[in-house]
């Protein structure tokens, strides 16, 4: 536990010094609180642009406050991944070319326990960025368009929160075999492809871990469905990078042994 301790500690410095933990939570905020302001405001902006006759205003109606909360979650899963994704793409491949897997393993800290630690310091990442961003969403959403079941926000959270793990776990054993634009393009390519063969064939994807995307949005609109499917495979698919990212880490560090 004292080597996990150490390795954890080392990336979370890491992810400090590079201002990880400033400009990814930055941007979690700001799509948050976006998508409820421009909303609320859309009918002004509108009205203002002058090219939008007023019969077309007059149909507009304001989505509900789950509406907007899961209109923001949409964006996450663009942009937001996005950013996680670039944010740990060079996690193992820099600690190959830096030298300092070398030093850890030298202490006798298993390949297990650093690839273990660069997961809960992105996972810390993911949940410190997002729950801010999804707080900000829903405290505007509320004051702004109308009350919310926070209940129903905070599971949904939950919900939403494992997918982008399960993707941003991806990049472990992607990065411990290809440089940094490879390991994000393959993590936000098979995210995209479970997409795609998710709405071609619904009735065979009922395991999709992407399927936590539709049931984060169906507990926002009052829906509780488990989906104990598609998170144990979430699950089972993180375990699996991990263990396959320490497996790959030994060899590309120490190819000897």
């Amino acid at each position: 536990m004292r080597g996990l301790w150490i390795c954890y500690r080392k990336e979370m410095l890491e992810h400090t010094r590079s201002y990880k933990f400033i400009w990814v939570p930055i941007v979690f905020l700001l799509i948050g609180i976006t998508q409820p302001i421009s909303v609320y405001y859309l009918p002004e902006i509108l009205s203002l642009s002058g090219n939008v006759p007023e019969e077309a205003l007059a149909l507009f109606q304001t989505p509900s406050s789950s509406e907007v909360v899961a209109q923001t979650l949409g964006q996450y899963s663009m942009v937001g991944l996005l950013v996680l994704v670039l944010a740990g793409m060079n996690t193992v491949a820099g600690e190959r070319t830096s030298g300092t897997g070398e030093l850890l393993l030298a202490r006798s800290i298993s390949p297990a326990l650093i690839i273990t630690a660069k997961w809960g310091a992105l996972m810390t990442l993911l949940v410190t960025s997002f729950g801010l961003g999804l707080a900000g969403s829903a405290y505007y959403t509320a004051e702004l368009i109308g009350p919310l079941d926070w209940s129903a926000v905070a599971a949904s959270g939950g919900i939403y929160a494992l997918w982008l793990g399960w993707v941003l776990g991806l990049v472990l054993p992607l990065g411990a075999i290809f440089k940094g634009p490879a390991t994000a393009f393959i993590s936000l390519g098979t995210a995209a492809l479970l997409s795609l063969l998710s709405g071609l064939f619904p009735s065979y994807t009922q395991w999709s871990p992407d399927r936590l995307r539709s049931f984060a949005a169906d507990w926002l609109a009052g829906g509780t469905e488990a989906a104990y499917g598609p998170a144990i495979i979430a699950l089972v698919i993180m375990v699996l990078s991990v263990a396959f990212a320490s497996s790959l880490l030994r060899r590309n560090i120490l190819p000897g042994e």
